[in-house]
């Protein structure tokens, strides 16, 4: 996606690229992460695991400069990762509680000024430096075969490995659809107003990969496993039939997270870790895991990082299942690493995306269609934001 502003990191939620959100005029597409529309949606509410090394601490001479994005995500990583990192290796961390834009990546690199060693991206973002050779490929010959095994297969690329895994799923308003009765589980539902009324809430398409592409196909009866390559033409002829049902099209999660809160509207595509915010508040809505779109954030490493053998070392550390348990119990984004729901409290597990429950009826998010251009050298998440563009003013 080699767009007007295709930040590695960059949040929607946010009103800035540095922690706060980015601006909603932005209408080009750029890869989500999985803070998208969390700001806010939950502090550190319970400590880590408690941390016992698994080796003797090694005092281990050397340093290492983390982008750890902002906010509670970076006060959960530096309790989960950091700390815990440095007690076992003896590697001094600089955390940095900072986003790293494409643009500033391929800066750095370019012009050999690499200031960082560690930094987290999105799927997309990752498919796109590694196409440009912004990335040090991943040592995966440290990493222990049952963590390694462990770790969700898409999100194992030769530049980057998972972080965390997040889902696009349906909510509903359990006022108006009440468990035990009649509602919509799948987007084929979702999209029969007649059986199924109620006032509803799509994302926007003005960033291209959370976008409802995949919704809207399989609601016009597309298989699963036959999504991709995605046919634009079919989503948005798909898209016509619910464009008259749809109460808002939100850009941003805090849009999302107050049409809910508010009972605006009573059934809705929606970011989990919002969803399960307000449930958590007490809020009177209910996820639907079937058919949920996951995508996920990764670690990777700039090229040319000034202390590589220790960045790997880090990444190995805080992908192992232990670290990950920890993080998500800090922070509610579901781990990677499928070994942490070993270790995580029943209750807590269920509650994330990547829970092997749910992944078996979800739809993985193509971040490498996402990111592949035709003969005129348009990216397909361009092509979608340019059309969606044209769409929704119709």
């Amino acid at each position: 996606m080699n767009l007007i502003d295709t930040s590695l990191t960059c949040d929607p939620k946010k009103e800035s690229c540095k922690g706060q959100d980015i601006e909603e005029e932005q209408t080009m597409s750029m890869p989500i992460n999985r803070r998208h529309f969390m700001h806010g949606a939950s502090a550190i509410a319970v400590g880590a695991l408690s941390y016992q090394p698994r080796r003797t601490v090694a005092q281990s001479s050397g340093e290492l400069k983390v982008a750890l994005n902002g906010g509670d995500y970076a006060k959960a990583c530096i309790e989960a990762y950091v700390k815990p990192f440095e007690a076992e290796t003896g590697v001094k961390v600089t955390p940095i509680a900072e986003e790293v834009p494409s643009s500033t990546l391929e800066l750095m690199v370019s012009t050999n000024s690499v200031s960082v060693d560690v930094i987290p991206v999105t799927a997309g973002g990752a498919a796109l430096a590694s196409k440009k050779l912004l990335l040090e490929e991943i040592d995966y010959s440290i990493y222990k075969k049952d963590e390694l095994d462990a770790i969700v297969d898409v999100t194992k690329t030769p530049y980057s490995i998972g972080s965390i895994i997040y889902g696009l799923c349906m909510v509903y308003n359990t006022e108006k659809f009440p468990s035990g009765k009649p509602r919509p589980a799948t987007w084929a539902e979702f999209w029969d107003v007649s059986k199924y009324p109620g006032v509803r809430t799509l994302t926007s398409g003005v960033y291209a990969e959370a976008g409802p592409w995949e919704q809207a196909l399989l609601a016009d009866g597309v298989p699963a496993d036959a999504l991709y390559p995605l046919d634009i033409d079919r989503a948005f002829a798909s898209l016509d039939r619910i464009k008259p049902h749809i109460r808002k099209w939100f850009v941003t999660g805090s849009e999302n997270q107050q049409l809910l809160h508010d009972k605006v509207v009573d059934v809705a595509l929606s970011y989990d870790g919002r969803a399960i915010a307000l449930m958590d508040q007490g809020a009177p809505i209910e996820v639907n895991r079937n058919q949920q779109k996951v995508t996920w954030e990764s670690w990777a490493i700039p090229k040319g990082a000034k202390n590589l053998q220790n960045a790997q070392k880090f990444i190995e550390f805080i992908t192992r299942a232990d670290r990950q348990a920890a993080f998500a119990k800090l922070i509610p984004y579901g781990p990677a690493n499928r070994n942490a729901y070993k270790l995580l409290p029943v209750d807590v597990g269920r509650k994330f995306a990547s829970h092997p429950d749910y992944l078996k009826s979800s739809i993985l998010s193509d971040a490498k269609w996402y990111t592949e251009a035709g003969s005129d050298g348009v990216t397909n998440s361009e092509r979608l934001v340019r059309r969606w563009n044209e769409w929704i003013l119709q």
